[in-house]
């Protein structure tokens, strides 16, 4: 039971909501669009939280192996860092990872373009692989791009882009106008917590040599950059309320933006970087709220 727990603490539960928005906010534009298919939502949420346990499973082993994971990091203590896991089977658990999601991400392609649609069909086998290779490379290996400042890229594609209209197009077989801006609202807000991440981490990300790109903002700028984030994610969410506005109920989410704004201020009266930490699940569980209501409002 113990080594269960601690396997459970591996994989960051507290991540997960976050993973998943896109596909729950996708999914919501598919239903009212009359797409909407439970095999496939069921699969794709299956398929999120493999690669999301796989990214986090991979950080943990590639920030371990390396060392940035020590007594100056402010976050919870990764499994590695605290020897209660070696890195041989934390690798080879990255490696049982790795299988599911490939096994749960080939079910999903298959359920949802059989062979009526062969192009997309591949191009969605490549994403699947794309998916696998980011969720490794982010920490793991020598080229690392999580330590060359491109994590909040590819956070906004995968966590924005990809879950929002790759998952719209596994129902709908089409990209619709309609899925763009909330794809971007919810890549700009993943990107924050990420940022959130980086800024309270900045400390024992500089003396480990893990270039963030909040290392290479520096500490004011890379509180104006989160400030930027998060603005522009609620310009942006108004904006789509506007926009696609059939009826009050649409602008259920604008509730969401009241953490988020109490949540700028902390940061911007913050002068202690580990009191970020709490900011974190906060950002990603509004982020979670905000993309449930933005589609149960469409629907409604």
């Amino acid at each position: 039971m113990k080594n269960f727990s601690l396997w459970i603490s591996a994989m960051r539960l507290r991540t997960l909501p976050l993973s998943v928005s896109g596909i729950i906010l996708a999914s919501c534009f598919a239903e009212y669009n009359g797409f909407f298919n439970w095999k496939i939502f069921t699969l794709a949420i299956l398929t999120t939280l493999s690669f999301q346990i796989l990214s986090n499973l991979a950080n943990d082993y590639g920030d371990g192996v390396k060392g940035t994971d020590n007594n100056d990091r402010i976050g919870p203590e990764r499994i590695i860092q605290s020897g209660k896991i070696s890195p041989e089977s934390m690798f080879n658990a990255i490696k049982i990872c790795i299988l599911i999601a490939i096994i749960l991400a080939t079910m999903l392609i298959f359920i949802s373009f059989r062979a009526k649609h062969f192009f997309l069909a591949l191009t969605f086998f490549i994403l699947g692989t794309g998916s696998i290779i980011a969720a490794m490379r982010y920490t793991v290996g020598n080229n690392a791009y999580g330590y060359k400042g491109l994590g909040d890229i590819f956070v906004f594609i995968f966590f924005g882009l990809v879950s929002v209209i790759g998952c719209y197009v596994l129902y709908a077989k089409q990209i619709d106008h309609v899925i763009f801006l909330p794809a971007i609202i919810i890549g700009l807000l993943s990107v924050a917590v990420l940022n959130l991440n980086n800024m309270r981490d900045f400390e024992s990300d500089k003396k480990s040599q893990k270039i963030t790109l909040a290392i290479k903002l520096g500490q004011k700028n890379m509180k104006i950059y989160h400030y930027t984030l998060i603005l522009l994610a609620i310009v942006l969410s108004t904006l789509f309320g506007i926009f696609y506005f059939t009826s009050p109920t649409n602008f259920i989410f604008v509730v969401m933006y009241i953490p988020l704004v109490l949540h700028l201020i902390r940061v911007k009266k913050n002068v202690d970087l580990k009191l970020l930490d709490p900011e974190l699940k906060k950002v990603a569980i509004t982020t979670f709220l905000l993309a449930i209501l933005m589609g149960i409002g469409q629907l409604l």
